[in-house]
């Protein structure tokens, strides 16, 4: 029998798996911090913005279903951050907006801005996106400064507050804390190297041309102090108290929490260890091993399931997954923030149709990428950025 506890902990999967799924895409953004660093004429900086211009709209449809996901599965975690944590939030969307409108005016005639500052709007996407959405996550271990009043639930009138906000930052303060800004440095120059791998898959560079030789560089000069960070972050989180729910809901710092909650839930320390695996496999074959252009798919599928496992030790095994620092008690866990168990079982049912979605995103991606990028075809392409 399906139960209550098994709907939240369903879909605290899937808002992890769309997670990971976005940091993976998060190439995007990566790739267009290296615009001009690695595009040293116009034309590699041409085929570098419509390599990625051909899946931009991945990245961000994948980013606005995350959070649709967690608004409806567990709306007082949504209410509760976006609301209160806005401008964290708003500098994110801001960035991705920018992103949009590069795009799509860089190339139209008599722009006032010129196709110069259109990208630089894409290195500022690409630059701030990822640091910021890693930043957002490192509130999910270090916490957040916010009240929830549960007794307001369950007012008439719809007036009463629920959650407040402790401070007058309004999720800046997420920008001033170190281990957070470690997950966000972490996450910006993983996204390079993913930038730099699916570059290399994508583009038809010829092995021996400056531009592929950049690009597997590039791979090595970011995989550095990603993995500093990355590593930094883990011994973090591992060693750190976490925030475990006790049977009656309280909320109680408990020493190794993360560690433990690994060990508890091996299926997640195997799927976390093995995207460890992947990730490290598809930049040293890129790396090493000349001609090799396939180290987007084992480092990507990697990022993915790495980040799913985060997420899930995050959540599951009675742990608050937005734990406040204002009030300890008024930490959100998987129960106290879902939505009813009718709304739960219903998208549950409309879920079952996620798989034939993902089958039309890898046709999609198939029929985009069949000959790769060149600039002899880019010449030819009516539609290009």
């Amino acid at each position: 029998m399906i139960t209550y506890e098994i709907l939240q902990a369903y879909w605290w999967f899937l808002v992890s798996l769309l997670g990971g799924i976005l940091v993976f895409l998060l190439f995007v953004q990566g790739a267009n911090t290296l615009i001009f660093r690695l595009g040293q004429t116009e034309e590699e900086r041409q085929l570098i913005v419509n390599s990625t211009g051909r899946k931009w709209e991945f990245t961000f449809t994948t980013l606005v279903t995350f959070g649709g996901a967690f608004f409806a599965s567990f709306p007082l975690f949504y209410s509760t951050s976006f609301g209160g944590a806005y401008w964290v939030w708003m500098l994110i969307l801001l960035s991705f907006v920018l992103q949009a409108v590069a795009y799509e005016f860089q190339s139209k005639t008599g722009n006032v801005l010129g196709k110069t500052m259109y990208r630089r709007f894409l290195v500022f996407n690409g630059l701030f996106g990822p640091f910021l959405l890693g930043c957002a996550v490192g509130t999910f271990f270090n916490g957040a400064a916010f009240t929830v009043n549960q007794d307001a639930m369950t007012l008439m009138g719809g007036s009463a507050v629920i959650s407040e906000w402790a401070n007058a930052w309004h999720g800046l303060d997420a920008l001033f804390n170190p281990w957070n800004i470690v997950l966000g440095v972490a996450i910006l120059f993983l996204s390079r190297v993913l930038g730099s791998l699916y570059l290399t898959n994508n583009i038809k560079a010829e092995a021996d041309s400056p531009l592929y030789a950049r690009l597997r560089h590039q791979v090595l000069v970011d995989t550095v102090p990603f993995l500093v960070c990355f590593l930094a972050f883990v011994g973090h989180v591992l060693t750190m108290e976490g925030f475990d729910v006790a049977a009656d809901g309280t909320v109680q710092l408990v020493a190794y929490k993360y560690l433990t909650n690994f060990l508890e839930l091996p299926a997640v320390l195997v799927l976390f260890l093995v995207g460890v695996v992947l990730v490290l496999w598809g930049i040293g074959t890129t790396i090493f091993k000349e001609g090799c252009r396939k180290g987007i798919w084992s480092t990507g599928i990697g990022t993915a399931l790495t980040v799913l496992a985060v997420l899930l030790v995050c959540g599951l095994n009675h742990t608050a997954y937005y734990p406040s620092t204002a009030d300890l008690q008024s930490s959100l866990t998987l129960a106290n923030s879902c939505s009813s168990e009718f709304t739960l079982t219903v998208m549950s049912w409309v879920s079952l149709f996620i798989p034939f979605v993902l089958a039309y995103i890898v046709y999609a991606w198939w029929s985009i990428d069949r000959k790769g990028l060149s600039q002899d075809e880019l010449s030819q392409d009516e539609h290009k950025y």
